[in-house]
């Protein structure tokens, strides 16, 4: 057994930005993870978690975000590093979306999401997120 204590990680968020029934989306052009996600993105070294949200957020999609509430967290391992998601969401914005060199930025319904070709795991991203009484 192992007494080792550091290991190493990435730490990433997403926020699900929405407005009645309906949630922000980026289509993500990137090879390595293309398809409709929710936008988000890392967490600079030093940076507090709920800072990299909206600033990431505002990256993004052009609004600035109020009150991110912490929903949830999704873990993966790759090649030997643990990638933690923080996930949020909120209701609260401000601002004009607009694309980034991410991905174009647009709102869809939620009764429509398998319509689209989702980016990865964002099933079962999603699945956190409803599990905790978003609606």
């Amino acid at each position: 057994m192992s007494n080792k204590k550091t290991e190493n990680v990435i730490l990433t968020n997403m926020c699900m930005i929405h407005d009645g029934n309906r949630i922000l989306v980026q289509d993500r052009k990137k090879k390595d993870w293309p398809g409709i996600t929710l936008p988000g993105g890392h967490v600079e070294i030093g940076e507090l978690f709920i800072e990299s949200v909206i600033r990431e957020i505002y990256e993004e999609t052009g609004l600035i975000i109020k009150s991110p509430k912490l929903v949830g967290i999704k873990e993966w391992s790759f090649d030997g590093i643990r990638y933690i998601a923080l996930l949020y969401k909120t209701n609260e914005y401000s601002g004009k979306i607009k694309p980034s060199k991410e991905g174009e930025i647009f709102w869809i319904n939620l009764d429509e999401i398998d319509k689209y070709k989702l980016a990865g795991s964002l099933k079962s991203i999603l699945e956190i997120y409803f599990e905790n009484d978003l609606k």
